[in-house]
């Protein structure tokens, strides 16, 4: 067992990009929300986001969403379900430029898909950020804490852990 926890940790020590934490901020009057500075050095000058699940976006960087589109290029198009999926991540997706002062201007039709109006709620997520509005992450964050023994339970089951 020990080995494996080694493994696990080897593996995320030597990623170069791991985005991890929770920040919230405000949204401005112009509808800009800085971007936490520890992950302005991890993403760079541009980001792409798009509909996240649960209702929050996903920030991803670009290298990051060429590797997804590549994955999720791979699983065809003959399937209904992978047809609606590809739609949902790609239709909504939009490449976002971050401002010399490290803010993002997310269009409209994301804000008002993850309901973010007046403060937003960056989670770091390994090799996305999501973006969440600050009470349906309170809601969702106090679920999944009452989950966690039993989720480890399962996930140490597929060898996960």
């Amino acid at each position: 067992m020990l080995c494996k926890w080694y493994e696990v940790v080897n593996h995320f020590v030597s990623q170069k990009h791991m985005l991890i934490g929770e920040f919230t901020h405000t949204i401005d009057d112009k509808k800009r929300i800085s971007l936490p500075s520890k992950f302005r050095k991890e993403v760079g000058k541009k980001v792409v986001a798009t509909y996240g699940l649960e209702q929050c976006l996903f920030l991803y960087t670009v290298k990051e969403w060429e590797k997804i589109s590549e994955e999720i290029a791979k699983l065809g198009m003959m399937r209904s379900d992978t047809r609606e999926f590809n739609r949902f991540m790609f239709g909504g997706a939009v490449e976002i430029e971050i401002d010399s002062l490290g803010r993002l201007l997310i269009p409209e039709y994301l804000r008002e898909y993850a309901t973010l109006k007046d403060k937003c709620v960056f989670i770091g997520v390994h090799k996305r950020i999501e973006m969440w509005n600050e009470k349906k992450w309170g809601d969702y964050k106090q679920k999944i804490v009452k989950q966690a023994d039993s989720l480890a339970e399962k996930l140490s089951q597929t060898g996960a852990f």
